[in-house]
């Protein structure tokens, strides 16, 4: 996958006043309607925790004019920077390309359909304390339909089996993580719903934790039964393959250079 390739040369450039402590990457897909309040909240959210912050849109080939939306909501946020993918190259892409963009020590993530609560954010950002390095969004009360909640149900179930990991709700976008954790990502399509899982193959520490479940206020949902489940089987079995076969992250000892060499283990792995 060559995001490079997918990502248009343009984009608007955050303040250069020296690289922000956050950065949020938010994936847009045909979302015109939900951008101008959900970066409101956001930009109340992330101004609240009191350090440099930049908000990474990927427009993902947008059709309905939310790449114009984002494009004007930039001219007066220089925080916002705006990524464009030159077709529609899918979610786990955007997440992707979003994550070579971001500056921040610290990456957020949500969807742009605003059912997910920006003031989820600081709770989560507590956690991410020690060893973590990703702590991940469960829904509660999820405010969708019976048939998106139960094969969402269902397909976490068979997720968890094939992959043995035990993500309680890999369809959640709210995550928080640490941008050094991303850095060895192999890229593929359907990675953003594996992301929790890839992290603990590479020997990461991940947390879960309850979080707001919003109604979808504006717009139209891109999911359905039928666009999710096959692809989900094979993704399953991929990762099943992948299992057996990755490489931990971690799996170089530090050189000894010096008194500074025996201190403590490297932030977020697991030993």
């Amino acid at each position: 996958m060559n995001l490079d390739a997918r990502a248009a040369a343009g984009e608007n450039r955050a303040p250069a006043e020296g690289a922000p402590r956050f950065s949020v990457v938010l994936p847009v897909y045909n979302e015109r309607e939900n951008l101008e309040p959900l970066l409101s909240e956001l930009e109340e959210v992330l101004r609240g925790l009191g350090h440099a912050f930049e908000v990474l849109a990927v427009d993902d080939g947008s059709t309905d004019g939310s790449v114009e939306e984002l494009q004007r909501l930039a001219r007066c946020r220089p925080w916002l920077r705006v990524v464009r993918h030159r077709f529609n190259a899918g979610q786990s892409a955007a997440f992707l390309t979003g994550f070579a963009h971001a500056r921040g020590e610290i990456v957020m993530t949500l969807d742009a359909d605003g059912q997910n609560d920006p003031r989820d954010l600081p709770a989560m950002l507590a956690r991410l304390q020690g060893r973590v390095a990703a702590v991940c969004g469960i829904r509660q009360k999820r405010r969708d339909s019976w048939v998106r909640r139960v094969s969402s149900r269902v397909a976490n179930t068979f997720r968890n089996v094939v992959t043995g990991d035990r993500v309680t709700d890999a369809g959640c976008a709210l995550r928080v993580m640490r941008r050094e954790a991303l850095r060895e990502l192999i890229p593929f399509n359907g990675l953003h719903r594996f992301l929790p899982t890839v992290l603990r193959y590479q020997g990461y520490e991940v947390v879960e934790m309850p979080v707001n479940h919003r109604p979808r206020t504006r717009g139209q949902s891109k999911y359905g039964i039928g666009n999710r489940l096959w692809r989900g089987i094979v993704d399953c079995l991929a990762m099943r393959w992948y299992r057996a076969r990755a490489l931990r992250a971690d799996r170089v000892v530090p050189e000894a250079t010096g008194p500074a060499a025996s201190g403590p283990a490297e932030p977020g792995r697991t030993p």
